[in-house]
């Protein structure tokens, strides 16, 4: 799934990025359209050149199309970017449906495309196992609940940016949780106190931190 220049960004939403300090963030982040006032909770400080905000939360750059250009034609360029990727995965052919009627917890996942209707709960830990060649899709038209304390594990090479979820509803990861891969979202993203991701975030709504590590693969 082709990325773009969304790839710059580990995090970038259409609608605000909101942090319960302190949530430690390795890459930079962005929003647009919607201006750097719907970035809240970061503190944020303006870079000299006025294309860009700094964070002690996020050891990369903090951007909204409300600063001097060119900032806001390159956001433009990775929000349409992010938004074909997320058509790209959810339109990919379906390999498995349904599996577990969504109750994925506890499986080990081969590559391929995991489609399903209903919410996908991930009540326990969730294995991807293949080669860092092997790419894992999984699409849903609901949501993502992931639970209390559970992980996402990746074995035999399996690389997070392999990994794509294609999410029409929300995605929630509960309080000390960690999951991987490439999260793209039509909606709310959430993720809850002490809780972890290695990957990327692109909603199309909000994003939710509280005392969240999110580390770019």
């Amino acid at each position: 799934v082709n990325l773009g220049s969304a790839e710059d960004f580990v995090i970038l939403s259409k609608a605000g990025i909101s942090t319960i300090p302190s949530s430690v963030i390795t890459g930079s982040i962005a929003v647009s359209p919607i201006a750097a006032s719907a970035i809240t909770g970061f503190d944020l400080a303006m870079d000299a050149s006025n294309t860009f905000s700094t964070a002690s939360q996020v050891s990369g750059k903090v951007k909204a199309p409300d600063f001097t250009t060119p900032t806001g034609p390159e956001l433009t360029t990775a929000v349409n970017n992010m938004e074909t990727a997320y058509n790209d995965a959810a339109a990919r052919a379906t390999t498995v449906l349904n599996l577990k009627e969504g109750v994925i917890g506890g499986e080990t996942l081969g590559p391929g495309v995991y489609t399903f209707n209903t919410d996908v709960n991930i009540s326990a830990d969730l294995t991807f196992s293949g080669t860092s060649e092997d790419i894992f899709v999984i699409q849903t038209s609901k949501s993502i609940i992931q639970a209390t304390s559970t992980q996402v594990v990746l074995e035999g090479g399996a690389l997070a940016e392999n990994i794509f979820w294609a999410v029409a509803q929300e995605v929630n990861v509960s309080a000390d949780s960690h999951m991987e891969g490439i999260i793209l979202a039509r909606t709310a993203v959430t993720f809850s106190s002490g809780s972890s991701l290695k990957g990327r975030i692109f909603s199309q709504t909000a994003v939710t931190l509280q005392k969240a590590i999110i580390t770019q693969p």
